[in-house]
Order: C-alpha cells, then sequence, then structure tokens
C-alpha cells in the first residue's frame, strides 16, 4: 500500500491524507500499516480511520531505526540525492520534484 502526502507540519490531517490517498487507489486488504511512534500515528483520527477501512496499525519501538529500516533508507537517500542538492521556490515546485 502506498500514499503519499505533503505538508508543513507532522499533524494527524497529513497522515491522514496519505492514508486516504492510499486506500482509494489502491484498495488494499489485510493491511498492516507499520509506523514510528509519533504521536500523528497515535491520534483518535488516525486510529478511527484504520479500522474503519481494516488496517491494523502496528508501531515500532521507540528509538530503534531498525524497525522500519526500508522507509529509514529511502528517505536518507531521498534527502541525499534530492533535498540537500536544491532548494524551491513555492511549495507547488517541490511537490512537483518529489512526485513526478
Amino acid at each position: 500500500m502506498v500514499g503519499w502526502a505533503i505538508g508543513e507540519t507532522m499533524a494527524a490531517e497529513l497522515v491522514l491524507s496519505a492514508l486516504n490517498m492510499a486506500l482509494q487507489q489502491r484498495r488494499p486488504e489485510g493491511v498492516i500499516h507499520h509506523s514510528d511512534q509519533g504521536s500523528q500515528y497515535a491520534s483518535i483520527a488516525f486510529g478511527e480511520r484504520c479500522k474503519k477501512m481494516g488496517v491494523r496499525p502496528s508501531m515500532g519501538s521507540v528509538g530503534d531505526a531498525y524497525d522500519n529500516a526500508m522507509a529509514e533508507s529511502f528517505f536518507a537517500s531521498l534527502e541525499r540525492e534530492l533535498i540537500d542538492r536544491k532548494s524551491w521556490q513555492t511549495k507547488t515546485e517541490a511537490r512537483l520534484a518529489l512526485f513526478t
């Protein structure tokens, strides 16, 4: 299941947008959503949406990057290969660079 969103804060609305995108485009069944211990993933709204859509939330251990090593590796590469090398004038330019 893949969904993404971009925002200025790590709020529940951001992860809900990404989850909704994945659910609408992929229509998965029997999904486990693994995340870190961020408050946005522990929010009531995120938990209720997961329950409604049959998504089982799973949280990694506090401070253990190996729990989600694949995602950690992806974001490290994204930062090193794109974000650290460029700046954008607008949010739209940044969004297009990330998602096209």
